[in-house]
């Protein structure tokens, strides 16, 4: 195997490191993220990691914008693996920084196959994925007592070509789960049929949250029957929906801050 997860590992030369950037603001981070980034002598980034965070990086360290963000111009994932064994083999500490975290939805397997078949060290420090931060930034509890005691992550982008995802969402449908769907909102209003379809209600709650975690951070809720008039969003911000009926928890919570502030008064 030529993965390592020594914490030495991110000083040590010809290897390369998959960061997780976190879901979007700059301090959400780990601490081993940072330290990968301080010992970094070449960064892959991706669109989605805060350009804020390659302020950690040496000033020599070479720097390599990949893209990656839906519907805008990328490095092909072939390039982005040729690039990582390309540096990793002039002996310098390479780092892979993608949004959120690596192992969701993040093309990692690729990588990693890559890097294992060139004979290259590797090692991956996770993120805080965009679902577990869009909830707790908006207030919804991805699993609550008595209301959701499963949750799916899920992505609604097709790959490969297709023009439809391979997931069966009328099967999720019947799962009455908390549904946290990455790369959706293209998509969303087939999405809400195919749930439907499969059972679920058409009053479900829905949040759609863009760009979670900062300070433009949007929160629209609505329901499944509002499809893509909810997710239509001019700017093409990068969004998360969540479906369930703990959305309708930071209504609730909304609502006692309220009632509270009143009462105070």
């Amino acid at each position: 195997m030529t993965f390592s997860l020594s914490a030495e590992s991110s000083t040590a030369p010809g290897r390369v490191l998959l960061v997780g950037a976190g879901p979007g603001a700059p301090d959400l981070i780990t601490l081993r993220g940072v330290q990968a980034l301080q010992h970094a002598q070449v960064v892959l980034y991706d669109d989605l990691a805060n350009a804020a965070l390659l302020e950690h990086c040496p000033a020599p360290a070479e720097r390599i914008y990949v893209g990656k963000r839906l519907g805008s111009h990328s490095a092909t994932q072939d390039h982005i693996c040729d690039l990582l064994i390309e540096k990793a083999r002039t002996g310098r500490r390479v780092v892979r920084l993608k949004g959120g975290d690596p192992m969701i939805f993040g093309r990692v397997g690729e990588e990693l196959a890559a890097l294992t078949e060139a004979g290259i060290p590797w090692e991956i420090v996770p993120g805080v994925t965009a679902a577990s931060a869009a909830g707790a930034m908006a207030g919804i509890p991805l699993t609550q007592r008595g209301v959701s005691s499963t949750m799916v992550f899920v992505t609604g982008h097709p790959c490969g070509g297709q023009t439809t995802t391979p997931v069966d969402w009328r099967a999720l449908a019947g799962l009455q789960a908390t549904l946290c769907v990455y790369m959706g909102t293209q998509r969303f209003g087939e999405i809400a049929d195919e749930l439907m379809a499969g059972g679920r209600r058409r009053d479900t709650a829905v949040a759609v949250i863009s760009n979670a975690t900062l300070s433009s951070q949007h929160v629209r809720i609505g329901t499944l029957a509002d499809g893509d008039e909810l997710t239509n969003d001019p700017q093409r911000r990068p969004a998360l929906i969540l479906i369930g009926e703990v959305v309708r928890w930071s209504e609730m919570l909304k609502a006692a801050e309220l009632a509270g502030a009143a009462c105070e008064v």
